[in-house]
């Protein structure tokens, strides 16, 4: 049945980006140095301390540090309405797009609830995944944190 806002009025969209943010847990050796080993298996048990800490090595966007800049950007025209859907499986996290808002946001990802007006931050509880919505008004760079 397509989005609505609060009153069950269809919203529009002209562009879909997915973000995943993503948490890895690298450990390290006795030196500090990231360690490395032939087989995920061979990696388990390391893995696993440095997961129970809850403090990850890398957190990245789409699974890679620079996803998003470069010719992995996000872009949009002045005037067009973007839904970005944003995911992140093992924290809480708060998107905020600089220079921007979300005009519209489902921050636990349930569209059939009514969408949250004009939020600067959002925050997304850890396991689920939440949407933005926003309609660039001015040229320029905006940076997606």
């Amino acid at each position: 049945d397509g989005l609505k806002d609060g009153q069950g009025n269809p919203l529009r969209y002209d562009r879909v980006y997915y973000v995943g943010e993503q948490d890895f847990y690298v450990p390290r050796d006795e030196n500090g140095k990231f360690k490395k080993y032939d087989t995920a298996g061979e990696a388990y048990e390391d893995q696993l301390k440095v997961m129970r800490t809850l403090t990850p090595t890398h957190i990245v966007f789409n699974g890679r540090v620079g996803a998003l800049t470069g010719d992995g950007a996000l872009t949009s025209k002045v005037g067009e309405t973007v839904l970005i859907i944003h995911s992140q499986a093992n924290r809480d996290t708060r998107p905020h797009l600089i220079g921007g808002h979300g005009n519209y946001v489902w921050a636990t990802g349930k569209f059939r609830n009514p969408p949250e007006l004009d939020q600067e931050t959002w925050f997304i509880p850890g396991g689920t995944a939440g949407a933005a919505l926003y309609t660039f008004e001015q040229p320029g760079v905006y940076a997606y944190v």
